[in-house]
């Protein structure tokens, strides 16, 4: 196969590795806003001596008093957490049986 002197790269940097601690793709994708630090900012303030968390908390305990199911389900599950689920792997309350399956390797010294 014949190589052509023009012959372009799919990477701009003519063949040579990227240095260290400089990026291949300098334009890339832009770096997304802190979205976790300023939720904690903004769930931080405060106002009547309570944060707005608190004010948050409150207000979804008392919707789970009044009778709302959604909301008391959501404080049981971020408070302690979801019970684990489990399975059943039985058809009827018989087990399945997984198909037995048989592999044959061929000896290198035999032909």
């Amino acid at each position: 196969m014949k190589q052509t002197k023009n012959r372009r790269m799919a990477f701009p940097h003519d063949g040579k590795k990227i240095p260290k601690g400089k990026s291949g793709n300098p334009k890339g994708r832009p770096k997304l806003p802190d979205l976790k630090g300023a939720m904690a900012e903004l769930l931080a303030d405060e106002k009547n001596g309570k944060t707005a968390l608190e004010a948050v908390l409150m207000r979804l305990r008392q919707m789970a008093i009044d009778g709302n199911l959604k909301a008391a389900d959501m404080l049981l599950a971020y408070g302690y957490g979801r019970p684990k689920q489990q399975i059943d792997h039985t058809t009827g309350g018989n087990e399945i049986k997984a198909p037995a399956a048989i592999v044959f390797i061929k000896d290198a010294d035999t032909d």
